[in-house]
């Protein structure tokens, strides 16, 4: 199973934003030039992201964007299912796709069907914070700058 680019940002940008300080935002930018992404592609995720409440945005002179929630709230499996479009694994497993000759006896499906389970309860297991936890010796530079300064 591959996720989208989307699901990816989505994912690392949490990641990013976990790092600051209560008060503390960051710009589209700053996450865009740290993960080297496209800013235009990041503005759809980030959009996203505060529509299904992870992220507050805030526009203007002064704005920008942090978590929602504590990073210790926000569960890797439900970022996961909230950003990916489907968790299709094969086409058979969408309703609207054309029916597999197969599909009545297919033994497959059943097999497919309970590995893509297995992989959400794994993703399910970890928050952003268990995360990021896991990485003691990163830290997002600009904001390493920031402080110091």
């Amino acid at each position: 199973m591959q996720l989208t680019l989307h699901t990816d940002y989505s994912l690392r940008t949490l990641i990013f934003l976990s790092y600051l300080e209560e008060n503390q935002t960051a710009t589209i930018n700053e996450v865009a030039d740290y993960y080297s992404i496209s800013r235009n592609h990041l503005m759809k995720v980030v959009y996203n992201l505060s529509q299904k409440g992870y992220i507050k945005s805030t526009r203007g002179k002064g704005g920008g964007i942090r978590l929602a929630r504590p990073a210790s709230e926000i569960n890797v499996g439900d970022v996961v299912r909230d950003m990916e479009p489907n968790l299709h694994i094969v086409e058979c497993f969408n309703p609207e796709a054309s029916p597999c000759a197969i599909a009545p006896d297919c033994s497959l499906i059943p097999v497919l069907s309970e590995a893509t389970n297995l992989f959400m309860s794994v993703l399910d297991r970890y928050t952003i914070d268990t995360v990021v936890k896991a990485m003691p010796n990163w830290q997002p530079i600009a904001f390493h700058e920031k402080k110091i300064s």
